[in-house]
């Protein structure tokens, strides 16, 4: 996975559609944008902020572009690479502020790729590209800022809760932080769901038991803490355990030491903790159904993971892995047009579990190449596509979907997608921007 860091750009520009058009671009192109319509908040900001370039208007409406540089330069501050934006009349001033140490320079009316150009060589070209490992969780923004922190988690944080709906993919996200820190991903990742386990077992499960602890104990043996010794504990539906457990759970969260059913020598574990739970935690410590010591102890670091219907830039990304993963088996199958719309349109209640069947399903129940939507939901799942929309915006819902299901074929890489498309890159962007695809932060 790339541990490129997000560029910072800082744009200075009084426009509101300029500026609109501009950050829209740049955030498409992969970079984090920090927008100021006044020379005092820019002036402000820079002197503050960690800036990998700065994209200035040359005027402004309480000073100029200029006069911000040139202070910033008396004030002997380190200032990153500076980028004006000029017209016509205002070269001269540009060039001048070249020789003053600008890097850098562009009149308008100019053409959107060329400063993207400008800003990537300014920048060192550091955008990180979608690569196979880091658009594991999905291409959709949401999912690309949560695989973001999670090298950093991996090395820093040994307790962490994942929350979300059923089948979001929250043990995915656990496994992901397990194999990225080098100290466990050669060791056990053990997952247990604690609401699949009777209260009568949980303890033997979770801590193990010795030799005749119980009726059937002919030996001795590890619970899950001292199976993951050295790796990552993965602790499923933690809200489902009930209270009495949760007071010798807060023990061994809190000391990582563990005692078995029927013993009685304390046994220490060292492990990274990952709960999880599709739960509202903090409410149910307000009703008394949850610790509130063991809520604080296991919510030092929460990864919030969004459904699926929040992010459907997913569906049709996952949807086609799936199919990769079916054909691998022998079930070599497409999605058609109609099926395309179907998966778009449905809520997905049960998130990208419920998505992976109706793939499976489809696959092994239907003859031919194709999947249509009769094939991906049984009778009476169906989600009704609407039929009765004009010729005009019929056409746009199609030109979306398929720029969406080109975009998911191709990692959300621009550059590819635009190729396979047979359109240019500008041309593709202004497609995504008319479409209200323009959101999306897409590298390439």
């Amino acid at each position: 996975m790339s541990n490129i860091p997000t560029p910072f750009l800082c744009l200075i520009e009084d426009d509101e559609i300029m500026g609109e058009s501009l950050l829209d671009r740049f955030e498409l192109e992969g970079y984090r944008v920090d927008w100021h319509r006044t020379a005092q908040s820019a002036l402000a900001a820079v002197g503050d902020k960690d800036y990998a370039a700065v994209v200035s208007d040359i005027r402004l409406p309480d000073g100029s572009g200029e006069e911000i540089f040139i202070r910033l330069l008396e004030r002997g501050v380190s200032l990153p690479p500076f980028l004006f934006i000029t017209g016509h009349g205002s070269i001269d001033r540009a060039v001048a502020l070249l020789k003053l140490g600008a890097a850098d320079y562009i009149t308008k009316p100019f053409d959107l790729d060329r400063l993207v150009e400008k800003v990537g060589a300014l920048c060192g070209n550091r955008v990180s590209p979608c690569e196979e490992d880091s658009c594991r969780l999905g291409i959709s923004p949401a999912m690309r800022k949560i695989a973001q922190t999670l090298p950093r988690l991996a090395q820093h944080a040994p307790t962490l809760l994942i929350t979300g709906e059923s089948g979001v993919g929250k043990e995915v996200i656990a496994q992901e932080i397990h194999h990225l820190d080098p100290r466990t991903k050669d060791r056990p990742f053990v997952a247990v769901n604690c609401g699949a386990i009777s209260e009568s077992l949980l303890e033997a499960e979770l801590f193990g038991h010795e030799k005749g602890a119980f009726t059937g104990a002919a030996r001795a043996r590890k619970g899950v803490f001292e199976q993951a010794d050295g790796g990552t504990l993965f602790l499923d539906e933690i809200g489902d355990t009930p209270l009495l457990m949760q007071v010798k759970l807060l023990r061994a969260v809190q000391e990582r030491r563990i005692v078995r059913v029927g013993g009685n020598a304390e046994i220490a574990v060292n492990l990274r903790l990952i709960c999880a739970t599709h739960r509202d935690l903090r409410k149910m410590v307000e009703d008394g159904a949850f610790r509130e010591d063991l809520y604080y102890r296991i919510h030092v670091i929460q990864i919030k993971v969004p459904p699926l219907r929040e992010r459907r830039e997913d569906i049709l990304w996952f949807a086609h892995r799936f199919l990769e993963e079916q054909a691998a088996k022998g079930e070599r199958k497409q999605l058609s047009r109609a099926g395309e719309e179907v998966l778009l349109a449905h809520a997905w209640p049960g998130n990208i579990r419920e998505l992976r069947h109706a793939i499976e399903r489809a696959s092994i129940l239907t003859p031919g190449p194709l999947l249509e939507p009769e094939a991906l939901f049984e009778e009476g799942e169906q989600p009704a596509p609407a039929d009765n929309k004009e010729l005009g915006s019929y056409l746009q819902s199609c030109e979306e979907r398929y720029i969406r299901n080109a975009l998911a074929r191709n990692d959300a890489h621009l550059g590819r997608t635009a190729e396979s498309l047979g359109i240019s890159r500008k041309n593709l962007w202004e497609k995504m921007k008319k479409l209200g695809i323009s959101s999306s932060k897409y590298p390439g």
